[in-house]
């Protein structure tokens, strides 16, 4: 084959810089290893990895800090806004991330969410949802849908006992100080670029100092909702985000 026909390779995509190499260790066809790829290219792409603090809570991403190369702290269940917003206060010249789950942001941590995001805190929160507690093994969360299986409703959430599913964004947006509020989904490419656009903008809210931004990302947790990876791409649209429904909330940085 001549070097004319010959096919060139092509870079299409890269480890980001602010990333270590290692072996991903979350499930076949969870999203965080996706929303960690997008958030180290933002990171990358504003140059700011020396300037960033991660706090990751207890759950699936509590080794978060085996990826990014940049300082961090792990908070108590439920505590990452608490401890977000001391870090940023002491430094306020620092980005602070606060990335979550469904039952550290919603459950245990409903209090401290509320009132950082009601006080306006000058962070990044990033709370992703999949609809169960995936890191104990699947038990209901505040976001699992009506008449969802889980460990702990085996026979479908019962709205009637249980209550029904917690809606962030639209919760959030009853407060008055947040600037940011958008909810995304990595189920599919056009999504996963309006995802990093989100995270993106989310980040340069808390460079410019604007206040307090909240990505929540729908993610899927096909392990723990029993089906394989492609089918669980698949739930997440047809069942997901009819309960959940993606778009901005909020943007004052657009006024």
């Amino acid at each position: 084959m001549s070097s004319n026909t010959r096919i060139k390779e092509q870079l299409i995509m890269k480890r980001p810089d602010s990333m270590f190499e290692m072996k991903n260790h979350y499930c076949p066809g969870c999203g965080h290893g996706i929303i960690h790829n997008m958030l180290g290219e933002c990171i990358d792409e504003l140059g700011v990895q020396e300037n960033t603090i991660l706090v990751a809570p207890v759950g699936c991403a509590v080794m978060a800090f085996l990826y990014f190369k940049m300082d961090g702290c792990e908070a108590p269940h439920g505590r990452v806004p608490a401890v977000a917003t001391g870090i940023k206060r002491v430094h306020p010249d620092k980005i602070v991330l606060a990335y979550q789950g469904d039952g550290d942001l919603l459950a245990i941590g409903m209090a401290e969410t509320i009132h950082a995001a009601n006080r306006g805190e000058n962070i990044t929160v990033i709370f992703v949802n999949n609809a169960n507690y995936g890191m104990t093994g699947g038990q209901m969360a505040p976001t699992t849908l009506p008449g969802q299986r889980t460990k702990t409703t085996p026979k479908g959430r019962n709205t009637s006992t249980e209550g029904f599913p917690i809606k962030a964004c639209e919760l959030i947006n009853t407060l008055e100080a947040p600037v940011f509020i958008e909810r995304c989904s990595v189920h599919n490419v056009p999504n996963i670029r309006k995802t990093k656009r989100a995270l993106k903008k989310a980040l340069e809210n808390q460079i410019e100092k604007r206040g307090y931004s909240f990505v929540e990302v729908l993610s899927m947790c096909p392990t723990n909702w029993g089906m394989q990876p492609v089918d669980g791409t698949k739930w997440l649209e047809e069942s997901m985000i009819p309960a959940f429904p993606l778009g901005n909330f909020r943007d004052r940085g657009a006024e």
